[in-house]
């Protein structure tokens, strides 16, 4: 049997100041060559464990530390600098962006190394590895800031892996990275435990943790489950609870009064068909009948219109290449793509934040280039991928009434904008707190309150959901559906095609700084081999629909076009 690499008992450590303990009693041991799993809800103390494990709790965040945690044999405490342990358990942040610094790919990969005093030739090979195992080779002399938000997650987990620690611990590494690049992490935690001791990853989906050999399911500081993914994603009920999106397969076989031990799309299709259920005659027109519902019955004013835009930054080819696009007054529009495709340069000229290199682009019938930036903003808000990037009061309400007071509203009216976006966002009565003591998802709320206050006809949000457990996704996605149903034009950016399926009317997708695809949801869905081969996938309950023939768009979907026939 092998020994543990890692053995925790009874760990606890709270925060100072704090009221209660972040991690709570937690016993775990983690042996040579396992990859686990850990999920729960944002505060269930996944990342403070994370943090734990390599050292940055106690040395930099400070608190109360108790119990004790050994690596490979040896207590943590016995190595009294950080360095020490990093060179054992490699971390990649929550905040990947919070660990690049260096003016270019290379030397980002290359700086943990520097500090390991890994000689030059040594280090040239791991940094070439690194890079090419996550799909950056090419990028070397890139600066770190240009990348999108998924190519410098990539770059986090590189420099990370090009330590060659015994334990890589990762910190939601695929919050970023489009559906391909998701696979690729875990398909890369497979080909790792090979040549490592032990892989930790903390995620919020489930569909790829198949995978690992064991899952941690955490709430308020404990670990309350653990076991095979086959033994704590089975029960849909008790994931959901915990704040994890819970397998679709096991939802559906639910929804039919089916066991939910069958976890794949196939399984889950065969357990179904032998139970006696089959596509209902009237299943077409009963996904008719749904799209119809969801087109409007009259052609609607185009409040956005672009024509042959080109962007680029500096001397590097277009960013954006040649798009033409028209955007309907109160459309609720998905743009998505692999990483570095363009999509985030694209959205940041609806509001001003980009100028044209060519082409031009029109905003309520009005060039974004004669349009002041004040004037444009208010009616175009746009939500940063990161809420932090836009958050800087020190109070709730000063932070949403920074907007309405700057394009010179009245007071009376700023006061009834912004108790209206409070109330709208669910954070009335939280008006003195500061910003930055609110979860990652009350601060995304606080965000869209900020822009909801200056009374925007169209709303752009760059992945809304990233870093949410699934509570916090469905709080956000419900109140844009909202938003979008009281009129306001939606452009939402994502990598969630859960989020594409279930939610936007509109799919738009780009590649290479072009989009190849464009047309309502269900139209985007039923040509896989195109989404595969442009890096996306249709999502879980997407597929598990082809399985019976059907372009469903949820899981209430295909229960709808199924019946059960008695033999």
């Amino acid at each position: 049997m092998n020994q543990p690499i890692l053995t925790l008992s009874d760990l606890a450590f709270t925060y100072r100041d704090a009221p209660k303990p972040a991690l709570d009693q937690i016993n775990y041991r983690h042996r040579s060559g396992e990859f686990t799993v850990i999920v729960g809800e944002t505060g269930a103390g996944k990342s403070t464990l994370c943090r734990c494990l390599n050292g940055l709790i106690p040395s930099f965040t400070k608190g109360r530390l108790e119990g004790s945690l050994r690596v490979s044999g040896q207590r943590a405490s016995e190595r009294p600098h950080v360095y020490e342990l990093a060179r054992i358990v490699g971390l990649v942040f929550q905040d990947f962006e919070a660990q690049l610094f260096s003016t270019n790919v290379e030397l980002e990969t290359a700086f943990a190394l520097e500090n390991f005093a890994v000689e030059r030739d040594q280090m040239k090979t791991r940094v070439e590895q690194a890079l090419n195992r996550v799909g950056l080779s090419g990028f070397e002399q890139r600066d770190p800031s240009s990348l999108s938000g998924g190519e410098k997650q990539r770059l986090a987990i590189a420099s990370v892996l090009a330590g060659s620690p015994s334990v890589v611990v990762m910190d939601e590494p695929t919050t970023d990275l489009d559906p391909a690049g998701k696979r690729d992490i875990f398909r890369l935690a497979q080909v790792m435990r090979s040549e490592i001791e032990g892989i930790l990853l903390v995620e919020h989906e489930t569909e790829h943790v198949l995978s690992a050999d064991r899952i941690l399911l955490m709430h308020e500081g404990h670990i309350v489950q653990e076991g095979p993914p086959g033994e704590i994603l089975a029960d849909p009920r008790n994931v959901e609870r915990h704040g994890v999106r819970p397998l679709q397969t096991t939802v559906l076989l639910s929804e039919l009064g089916l066991e939910t031990d069958a976890l794949t799309i196939e399984d889950a299709a065969a357990r179904i068909r032998s139970a006696g259920w089959r596509v209902r005659a009237s299943a077409q027109e009963i996904l008719d009948g749904t799209s119809r519902r969801e087109r409007p019955s009259e052609p609607r004013q185009s409040v956005v219109h672009i024509e042959n835009l080109v962007y680029r930054y500096g001397e590097a080819p277009p960013a954006v290449d040649g798009v033409s696009l028209d955007i309907a007054a109160g459309e609720f529009i998905a743009l998505v793509g692999q990483n570095g495709c363009g999509k985030t340069t694209l959205a940041k000229h609806l509001n001003g934040l980009h100028t044209p290199t060519e082409g031009e682009v029109r905003v309520l019938g009005k060039s974004t280039a004669d349009w002041t930036l004040p004037e444009l903003g208010r009616r175009v808000g746009y939500v940063f991928q990161n809420p932090d990037h836009q958050i800087f009061a020190n109070t709730v309400r000063d932070e949403v009434a920074f907007g309405a007071r700057n394009y010179g509203f009245s007071e009376e009216k700023v006061v009834q904008k912004v108790d209206a976006a409070l109330a709208e966002t669910g954070l009335s009565g939280r008006d003195l707190e500061d910003p930055f003591n609110l979860t990652r998802g009350e601060r995304q709320q606080l965000a869209v309150a900020s822009v909801l206050a200056t009374d925007p006809e169209i709303l752009v949000l760059d992945e809304p959901t990233t870093g949410l457990d699934y509570h916090g996704q469905v709080a956000i996605l419900n109140l844009v559906r909202r938003l979008n149903e009281s009129g306001r034009t939606v452009v939402m950016i994502t990598h969630s095609m859960w989020v594409v399926a279930e939610y936007a009317d509109r799919c738009v997708i780009m590649s290479g700084g072009r989009v190849v695809q464009d047309g309502d949801v269900r139209s985007c869905f039923s040509n896989p081999e195109l989404l595969e081969s442009l890096y996306l996938e249709a999502p879980e309950a997407v597929r598990l629909g082809y399985e019976f023939g059907l372009v469903a768009r949820s899981v209430s979907e295909i229960a709808a076009c199924l019946e059960r026939v008695e033999e």
